[in-house]
């Protein structure tokens, strides 16, 4: 949690006998229970008893894009606004990070379980749930702080593209119904458990965002929250696995089921799905008080539903498509025929004479002699010519190699390492990945580095929009220095790399575009990247630019990321 996280500490410290449980319950005490019908509905919509009776309805702060909070948060996009509280993708300014914010008046009738929601999630500290990382209640706001994920997807756009695979459809319930059985066993429920809640990063690991506070926000309830959770679940798995929403209502971009058809098993509508997953979707859902399918007895919590996946036998990956080379064709040289298409059937061909050895007559001898006898000449004359260049090199120096200082016989030295007053991740999305971790490439040790996270099936950063300029490194110097060299050590070779500067008078660059000089050419580097420039280079800001990344344990698996960054010259200071 950030800095001013440290309510929710407070909150646990505060009394030994108050469990996550009771806090659970308080974040879930405000607004009357939302009908199966209306949680199913499409998007954000606000439920009918999203506002407690008798209680006037909040006005949503107004609040506008550049808007900071605590002086740290800087309001970027509206993503929601609905029912006197809106949510936003911000910047954290401190750590230079996407991070995601929800905000409603301090008098709006949830703000209270709003911030104890916020305040129990955070505590819960589960990395399988989007984190919580500050609630706060000042000047009459009451706002959320939450991680942001740009390299993650949500289920509705996943499923916009087609069902999942029976090996991705079985993560999915695996991890989902795992890390739900663990908030419930410390007393935290979700009772909002959507697609649009659940994320698949990157490295097709499932993520859980808006535990109790998405309820909380909108004043959602329930007296059985593990049932309830549980049937979320089953819903999402009955999506992932038909491409359609388990009941009459369309909803999250998917085609509910026809009317007066009732609740029918995956496998009947649609062909191919996999059985035993069918029957585990059946089991996780309500089916209008009806024992599951193939008389299995219903899953009615987390934990239950966790414990039948594993029950199950494991669900492989499905293999690697293998395409056959295409069958070897003999040319028409090699046929004997030059090109024209012969008229006579292949089995009816005469064996053609076999040729005689070349170079076996007496003109074919003399003919080798004249050969071995000019190679001689040419060698010779080649040694001569190279022995000459290199007494001219020692003389007088090549143009365009290491240059001598005023014919002392020295080279010229790159300088030493000068000092970086900041580092901070090129991020020209405006997200991140992981700037927590860059100090470790400047702290002069070997053994820390910034490491990337491990993308799946593209070498450039998953493929993903977001990181279509790559990422890397930004050091700031401090002022303008005279750069001459370079020494960087990097993660693991194989990753594509090239290093830039910004311009003399460039402040706080961040684009691609802000980095016009080039110091090495994009290439695929070793484990180190070393470069003495021919001339110093004015600047303060040099770019460390990674665009590809090396295979990290599987054909389809990236990973990378650098050790340590040291820029050489002569201080200016």
């Amino acid at each position: 949690m950030a800095e001013r996280s440290t309510a929710a500490v407070d909150v646990a410290a505060g009394g030994d006998s108050e469990s996550l449980t009771a806090k659970a319950d308080q974040a879930t005490a405000d607004g009357a229970a939302q009908s199966r019908e209306t949680a199913a509905a499409e998007g954000d919509q606000p439920s009918a008893g999203g506002t407690e009776a008798g209680k006037p309805q909040a006005t949503p702060p107004e609040l506008h894009s550049g808007h900071k909070l605590a002086r740290r948060y800087r309001l970027e996009e509206c993503v929601t606004r609905l029912d006197g509280f809106s949510s936003w993708r911000a910047v954290d300014e401190k750590l230079r990070r996407a991070v995601g914010v929800h905000l409603l008046p301090a008098d709006h009738p949830r703000a209270r379980a709003v911030l104890s929601a916020a305040r129990s999630s955070a505590l819960l500290g589960d990395p399988r749930f989007v984190q919580v990382l500050d609630a706060v209640e000042e000047n009459d706001l009451v706002y959320v702080v939450h991680e942001w994920l740009p390299d993650a997807t949500e289920m509705t756009s996943v499923l916009a593209v087609g069902p999942l695979e029976a090996h991705d459809a079985y993560q999915l319930v695996s991890q989902v119904s795992q890390a739900m059985a663990a908030a419930h066993r410390e007393g935290l429920a979700h009772l909002r458990l959507t697609p649009s809640a659940v994320l698949r990063t990157s490295s097709g690991q499932y993520r859980i965002r808006g535990l109790a506070v998405n309820a909380a926000l909108r004043g959602i309830s329930s007296e059985t929250p593990q049932r309830t959770d549980t049937e979320a679940i089953g819903a999402l798995l009955y999506a992932s696995l038909t491409q359609r929403w388990p009941y009459e209502e369309d909803a999250y971009g998917l085609t509910g089921l026809p009317k007066d058809v009732g609740l029918i098993a995956p496998d009947q509508v649609r062909a191919g799905v996999h059985r035993g997953l069918s029957e585990l979707a059946m089991r996780a859902l309500v089916n209008d008080g009806a024992t599951a399918s193939r008389q299995e007895p219903p899953c009615t919590t987390p934990e239950e539903l966790s414990r039948a996946v594993g029950e199950m036998p494991r669900i492989r990956p499905p293999e690697p498509a293998f395409t056959a080379p295409p069958e070897y064709q003999r040319t028409t040289y090699q046929q004997g025929t030059y090109g024209r298409p012969s008229a006579v059937a292949p089995g009816a061909q005469p064996l053609a004479a076999a040729p005689p050895a070349p170079l076996q007559s007496r003109t074919g001898k003399a003919l080798k002699w004249a050969v071995s006898a000019l190679l001689i000449a040419a060698l010779g004359l080649g040694s001569w010519q190279l022995a000459d260049a290199l007494m001219e090199r020692d003389n007088a120096g090549e143009p365009g190699s290491s240059q001598t200082d005023e014919g002392n016989g020295k080279q010229n030295d790159p300088g030493k390492p000068l000092k970086i007053s900041d580092a901070y991740e090129f991020a020209p999305s405006g997200s991140g990945i992981k700037q927590e971790d860059v100090p470790h490439a400047v702290d002069g040790k070997a053994g820390t580095s910034w490491i990337t996270p491990q993308y799946k099936g593209y070498a450039n950063f998953g493929n993903l929009p977001n990181r279509k300029d790559g990422s890397g490194i930004i050091v700031d110097l401090g002022s303008v220095q005279d750069v001459s060299g370079l020494d960087i050590a990097m993660y693991r070779g194989g990753q594509k790399a090239e290093v830039l500067a910004a311009g003399e008078n460039a402040s706080q660059p961040s684009a691609l575009s802000d980095f016009p000089n080039r110091l090495t050419k994009l290439a695929q580097t070793g484990e180190e990247l070393k470069k003495t420039l021919d001339k110093p280079v004015r600047t303060r800001y040099v770019l460390v630019h990674i665009t590809s990344l090396p295979t990290d344990g599987s054909a389809d698996l990236f990973r990378g990321g650098i050790s340590e960054i040291k820029v050489l010259g002569t201080s200016r200071s």
